[in-house]
């Protein structure tokens, strides 16, 4: 789990759902969750901070979902004691975790103790958490004078992000220090390249969103292929997310799919694409990514509100009930999620009336009403499963208050 800045804002799920008003339900524990993990994306680190702590004080069972993400807000505060304390209150929990001892890393390189930055940091090198955990060993391991080790993971976090001219860089002062100048400047050569590249990465991506909103899409594929890098994840999302906004699905689910090869354990790349999937109608193809990001992200509103949009479409209804909820939890001011779930739960009211399980179809077309209050239907049809029951003052007292909404809605 990294929650930073690398983490780029996922697609909406306003478009996969309708909108219309819905009632706003108290703030809760989960629904603060949501808020924060919303503030991490967008990089709202305060913000963030302020919803778990808020999470937590409703409900302190949530201290692992909730403290982790919590630490690494402040960490990208610079926020260091508290996060310390966050960090080392979850190890204290949850053992060594990787990534765990990678922030505990991060801490110490940013303290200055460089022996424990390599200690914390050798560990979760075991296992990398995340791309960059290599290049901070290394960048520990040439504070602390140790050029042959510095060199060894330096080289190690060129293979794993080609793309950063900050390991060829710090690769660059462990050449100069060791005397061997001439490769010290083929990596700060390469670090120069490197930082070009990415300014002209960033020209091209507007030459061809330019080229896709002005002409013929197949005009613009000789630009924007330029764009297509097989190896790097980064490149690969952004050149993808240029190609869905445009309808360009396929060619987007090709970047997406690549993307999701080479970063099976981020969950934003697996609902990239998960949601093109969606958008080509290929629901089944869709559900896996988003079943296995869950797994490791249960508290992530997109990812619960697409997957049961998919098991929606699947009309698999019971399954898809228990994300939205998730999801209408997590993000209660979501509109088009309530919407969604209000959809649904009338759906399975439907079919427990079908199976004379009354009880079961009241209690969800119960839910169906505070999600939608000014809808008349849910007491429509409580008032005919009472009429079955023959519970005549409930049926009555339900059809009244649907004539009375009803009036309410006439023009």
């Amino acid at each position: 789990m990294r929650l930073s800045a690398a983490f780029l804002l996922l697609i909406s799920i306003h478009a996969v759902c309708w909108q219309s008003p819905v009632s706003q339900p108290p703030e809760t524990a989960e629904s603060h969750l949501g808020k924060g993990y919303e503030a991490l994306k967008q990089d709202q680190y305060d913000i963030a901070a302020g919803e778990f702590k808020a999470a937590l004080a409703l409900d302190p069972s949530l201290a692992q979902r909730a403290r982790f993400p919590l630490a690494v807000a402040l960490f990208e505060m610079h926020q260091n004691d508290e996060a310390r304390r966050e960090f080392d209150s979850l190890q204290h929990e949850v053992g060594h975790h990787p990534n765990i001892v990678y922030y505990l890393g991060r801490l110490d390189l940013d303290g200055g103790d460089y022996a424990s930055a390599i200690r914390n940091l050798s560990e979760a090198a075991a296992k990398p958490p995340f791309p960059d955990t290599a290049y901070h060993l290394g960048f520990a391991f040439f504070k602390q004078g140790d050029l042959k080790a510095a060199e060894k993971w330096l080289k190690n976090a060129a293979e794993q992000t080609p793309r950063d001219s900050r390991v060829q860089y710090q690769l660059a002062r462990v050449y100069r220090e060791q005397g061997r100048n001439e490769e010290a400047k083929k990596a700060q050569a390469l670090s120069e390249e490197l930082r070009l590249r990415d300014a002209n990465d960033s020209q091209l991506k507007l030459e061809c969103t330019q080229r896709l909103e002005q002409g013929p899409p197949e005009q613009a594929h000789a630009t924007c292929e330029r764009l297509f890098d097989p190896s790097d994840a980064r490149a690969l999302t952004g050149l993808g997310m240029i190609y869905g906004q445009h309808g360009q699905l396929q060619d987007a689910l090709r970047c997406f799919r690549r993307a999701a090869e080479l970063e099976p354990r981020s969950p934003q790349m697996q609902y990239n694409l998960a949601f093109t999937y969606y958008q080509l109608n290929q629901f089944t193809e869709a559900r896996l990514p988003l079943e296995e990001a869950l797994k490791r992200w249960p508290d992530l509103f997109q990812l619960n509100a697409l997957y049961g949009a998919v098991l929606a479409k699947l009309r698999e209804d019971a399954a898809a009930y228990h994300a939205l909820r998730r999801a209408h939890e997590l993000n209660p001011q979501d509109s088009g999620t309530a919407t969604f779930l209000y959809a649904v739960t009338l759906d399975l009211a439907r079919e427990s009336e079908k199976t004379r399980d009354y009880a079961q179809s009241l209690r969800y077309l119960r839910e169906a009403a505070t999600l939608q209050p000014a809808d008349p239907e849910p007491h429509r049809r409580m008032a005919e499963v009472y009429s079955l029951t023959a519970d005549a003052a409930q049926a009555t007292a339900e059809q009244q208050e649907a004539d009375r909404l009803g009036k309410n809605a006439a023009p």
